[in-house]
């Protein structure tokens, strides 16, 4: 299952309970993860979502650049 298609509610970062479509909204309005870091609290706790949100905002990038091409 690829994480663009997981539901929206799914938590991805525990710590600051940031929400699958919480950080795609963000993308959305052209954050980086580093701006998205900030404004959720993800990825400065634990740090156990790191590699889920990167591996959710590569595929986002894919996907946008695949739309963008059409």
């Amino acid at each position: 299952m690829s994480q663009a298609s997981k539901p929206t509610d799914e938590v991805l970062c525990q710590c600051s309970g940031t929400r699958r479509g919480n950080i795609q909204n963000l993308f959305e309005q052209g954050l980086d993860i580093q701006a998205i870091s900030r404004w959720t609290g993800a990825l400065s706790g634990c740090g156990g979502c790191e590699w889920d949100i990167a591996d959710f905002l590569k595929e986002l990038a894919e996907q946008q650049s695949k739309n963008s091409k059409r």
